[in-house]
């Protein structure tokens, strides 16, 4: 049984195809990124609050009714969606509300 050693441009194009599919696992993997208004929720903090900023690899957030901002990593936060049957959470609701009696009192958050 003879052994035979890749030549040189076997090896570059195995490194090209590795780099490409790792670059693509990454993007796949990646958060997409939170606009800023958006209603978010913190995981790890488990917080609701509102999407203020994106600064370096970090989200700031705002409790909804105005309040000390925070930072979560971008994994850790992700859209205040429905729940089940479409129908949204209270504590969604209720940011809403509130943010609603704020712009109508033309008050600032």
């Amino acid at each position: 049984m003879t052994s035979r050693t890749p030549d040189r441009s076997t090896l570059a194009a195995a490194a090209q195809a590795h780099e490409a599919a790792v670059r693509a696992a990454q993007a796949e993997r990646a958060p997409s990124r939170l606009p800023v208004g958006q209603l978010a929720y913190d995981t790890r903090r488990e917080r609701l609050g509102v999407v203020m900023d994106h600064i370096g690899e970090y989200v700031w957030l705002r409790p909804p009714g105005g309040g000390v901002e925070w930072t979560a990593r971008p994994d850790e936060a992700e859209p205040a969606g429905s729940g089940l049957d479409g129908e949204l959470p209270e504590e969604v609701l209720k940011a809403r509300v509130a943010a609603a009696n704020s712009r109508s009192r033309q008050e600032l958050l």
